[in-house]
């Protein structure tokens, strides 16, 4: 009887322990339009400047930190940045908190690969109360291995840290993981990790992001084996 490669391949899938690890904004749902939104009415407050084309270069991806020193043109930490960011976030909620949605067929692809046994997580640059809003909208709380966000690490993407410790706490090495992300930071971060990267072309073109192991527009065009084939090559 002849038996197939992809069959031979899930077989040693279950005795070598793999994870898919996901970014939470941009990938599994397409936040950012939102948190522009958020940011337009925040900067508006406090008279800050802004464009279009600066949120595509210095917000997406970005932890916040970040974002309100390039913005205020000023070093922002410590408790002014916690209640800046407390307040800009709290705004995004209220904006998105009734509308919250995947990319199409993420909710398929996260079934199939917990049919197959891999472990998945999310590693997001977002607050806790974000993650803790869209995961409990979705309501795939309990089909993640491992949740972090940006309070669990001490250093934001590009630093791998995020994913470094996603795999330490599922278990896996860096190379067994596939990281799904879109944005150059986070790209980066997960190529600094020593892992698989498939761009998610929700906010960036190919060209826009460092060179990754596979693209996606939403989640129809990825499956196990695909998932597989990159582990595996």
């Amino acid at each position: 009887m002849i038996v197939s490669c992809n069959l031979i391949k899930r077989q040693l899938n279950i005795m070598k322990q793999q994870c898919v690890i996901f970014d939470m904004d941009g990938v599994i749902c397409h936040t950012n339009p939102d948190h522009g939104k958020a940011f337009e009415a925040f900067f508006d407050k406090y008279q800050i400047p802004h464009s279009q084309q600066e949120f595509e270069e210095h917000m997406y991806g970005k932890h916040n930190g970040y974002i309100m020193t390039h913005f205020f043109k000023r070093p922002i930490a410590g408790e002014e940045l916690r209640k800046l960011e407390d307040e800009k976030e709290s705004m995004f909620r209220e904006i998105y908190k009734d509308k919250v949605e995947t990319i199409p067929y993420y909710l398929q692809f996260l079934e199939e690969l917990k049919s197959h046994g891999f472990k998945t997580a999310v590693a997001t640059s977002a607050p806790r109360a974000n993650l803790d809003l869209i995961i409990s909208a979705l309501k795939i709380d309990n089909k993640m291995d491992s949740m972090m966000a940006s309070q669990d690490v001490q250093h934001h993407k590009p630093n791998p840290e995020v994913y470094l410790k996603s795999a330490e706490r599922v278990g896996v090495a860096p190379s067994d993981c596939v990281v799904f992300e879109d944005s150059f930071s986070g790209v980066t971060a997960g190529l600094n990790a020593g892992m698989k990267v498939v761009g998610v072309l929700s906010s960036h073109t190919k060209e826009e992001l460092p060179p990754c192991d596979f693209y996606i527009n939403d989640y129809s065009e990825v499956s196990v084996d695909k998932i597989l084939e990159l582990l595996n090559s």
